[in-house]
């Protein structure tokens, strides 16, 4: 099947030793774009963001778009914040640049990655502003309120072995004994 074509620019620029390629990407999209062109932007975006390091700008053309809230109106931004949540990507910009919309974003996979934006005022007689930023290539920890679990050091056959002495039969009838005692109170 052909890909259909997307207005995007992939750049990946190499590491030294000791640090990891990043992958730049520069996105257009055209208010009325289709959804398959949409859904191949989604492919070209889901595919570059298992990168280790990625930063992707552009115009997306989601006026409708809360990003503090994550919430959208229509269908087609619904779409777009859910490709964003499913490759786990952070919006850096943090102030509304067109007109109150967020139009203009700056993404990327990697806290710390993006710093240092400035908003430079519009070029010419466009109706965008410049978007300034630095690609931190040693990437800064940031302490994150987000807590990722990491189960691939788990021991499965010891959760198993635990979760098969449990009598589960007398676990149940205790449970559905405290509902009806609690509605009856």
């Amino acid at each position: 099947m052909d890909e259909e074509p997307t207005e995007s620019l992939w750049v990946r620029i190499k590491g030294r030793a000791g640090t990891g390629d990043i992958i730049v990407g520069v996105c257009y999209r055209p208010s009325n774009q289709e959804d398959r062109v949409d859904e191949a932007l989604y492919r070209q975006i889901g595919a570059a963001s298992c990168s280790q390091a990625l930063v992707l700008m552009g115009d997306f053309n989601h006026p409708d778009i809360c990003y503090t809230d994550n919430t959208a109106g229509h269908k087609q931004s619904r779409r777009f914040l859910e490709c964003v949540d499913d490759n786990f990507l952070l919006q850096v910009i943090e102030e509304p640049l067109r007109r109150g919309a967020m139009l203009d974003l700056v993404l990327t996979n990697k806290e710390g990655l993006v710093g240092n934006v400035k908003l430079k005022g519009s070029h010419g007689c466009s109706d965008h502003e410049m978007v300034e930023f630095e690609i931190l290539r040693a990437v800064r920890r940031v302490h994150s309120k987000l807590t990722a679990l990491d189960f691939r050091g788990a021991d499965f056959a010891l959760f198993r072995d635990l979760l098969g002495r449990v009598p589960w039969e007398v676990e149940v009838f205790k449970a559905r004994l405290d509902g009806a005692l609690s509605n009856l109170v």
